[in-house]
Order: structure tokens, then sequence, then C-alpha cells
């Protein structure tokens, strides 16, 4: 869940991003993964190109007051880095969003996983175990939004896959690794979203959909695994 000025950040990240994923579907390596979850390879490249597109579109749902005190010459800390928050034309009001690459194609995708498993209940203890590793590092950074370690939701993910459900560790990495971002690290904290000083915060936003993106990467390296 992250907002400008640090959306040209993830830009960079995005086409980093962009460019990993049309490599590995070269080698067919996304190709396989994805089979492995149940995703036709036919249908592969249209999903990807939807996901990372759909990274760049917010859906707004309400607006919300927030304590905005920031002086003109605040900075904020992120991961080191040091950014002057974003300044709004309603400096006491936020814009809430649905992210529609970083969200809602995820959670429909991870809701057709969770449908044709033959496992359910282990996919939703696998869920829960991530939810609640991903809620425990996430931490309400003031101008800048919900900020969890990129590395943290995927390998809970794999951990909780091989405990949980071995058998099909792919579909449930997957799954576990993308609700338990959105939900472990923005749904849960949305209380928090007040309280950040910030004009705009999107669910399943830039930070959030690279946890996700990750979170496949890992099924990826599963799959030879479980196969």
């Amino acid at each position: 869940m992250f907002f400008p000025p640090f959306l040209i950040f993830f830009a960079f990240i995005f086409l980093f991003v962009l460019l990993l994923a049309f490599g590995l579907i070269q080698f067919g390596l996304f190709s396989w993964a994805f089979a492995k979850i149940g995703i036709p390879p036919e249908y592969l490249f249209t999903l990807l190109f939807l996901c990372i597109i759909g990274s760049m579109i917010n859906i707004p749902i309400r607006r919300i007051p927030i304590k905005n005190d920031f002086n003109d010459w605040d900075t904020v800390s992120f991961f080191g880095m040091r950014f002057r928050p974003p300044r709004s034309d309603h400096p006491n009001e936020m814009v809430l969003a649905v992210n529609l690459g970083g969200a809602v194609i995820p959670a429909v995708l991870s809701l057709y996983l969770l449908i044709n498993s033959p496992h359910p209940l282990r996919m939703l203890i696998a869920l829960a175990a991530v939810t609640y590793v991903v809620y425990k590092n996430a931490r309400p950074v003031p101008g800048v939004g919900i900020a969890v370690p990129w590395l943290i939701p995927p390998i809970a993910a794999a951990v909780a896959a091989m405990i949980f459900d071995f058998g099909s560790a792919a579909p449930t990495a997957y799954f576990a690794g993308t609700l338990g971002t959105l939900i472990g690290a923005d749904i849960l904290h949305l209380d928090k979203l007040r309280y950040l000083r910030a004009p705009v915060a999107s669910i399943g936003g830039a930070g959030t959909f690279d946890g996700i993106f990750l979170a496949g990467i890992i099924a990826v390296l599963l799959s030879p695994v479980t196969g």
C-alpha cells in the first residue's frame, strides 16, 4: 500500500519485474509453474499483462478523514531513504482505493485456486499463517504507507505451503502469499490509515504488488519439488 512520490520509484521495479517475467516466460518456467497451479499456459501472458498493467489502475472506494500535521519541510525515512511526503489539495482527507492488478485480479485467481483445490482447508490454514507473519512485520510509515519487507511474504508462503500442504505446495504458496499479503499488510491495517497523513492509499498497490509477484515466483521454485 503506497502512493506518490513513490510511484516513480516503483515504476523502475515494475520494469524490472516485467523484464524478469518475460525472461522466465522465454525459458518456459512460468508456463511450467502456472500449469502446476492450474492455469493453462495459453492464458499466462494475458494474465501477467493484465496484472502488470492493472497495477497502475486504482479504483477509488471512499474518502477517509485524516490528521495531516506535516510541515512543508518534513521528510520521512523509508528503508533508509529520505522522502518528502506528498501534498494534497484536500489535506484533511484520504482517498482509499483498490488496485486492479495488485488486489482484484490476484484475489480472483486465488479464489479460483481455492475452489479447485483438493485440500481447501490446508490452503486456508497456510493463509492464516502467512497473514499472521505479514501482519506482525508490516509497519505503518507516515507519508509512505503500510510497509513490509518484500521477501517476508514469499518466504512465509513457501514455508507454510511446505508444512501444511506439501503435495500441492505451488498453488498453496500462491494462494497464501497473495491473500496473506493483502490481508496482513493492507486490510488488517485499515484502522491505521487515518494516521498515515497521505492523500491516497491503495490496497494491493505498488509495494504490495511486488510481494504478490514474488509469491508467484516462489510457486515457480516449488514446482519441481512437488512434481
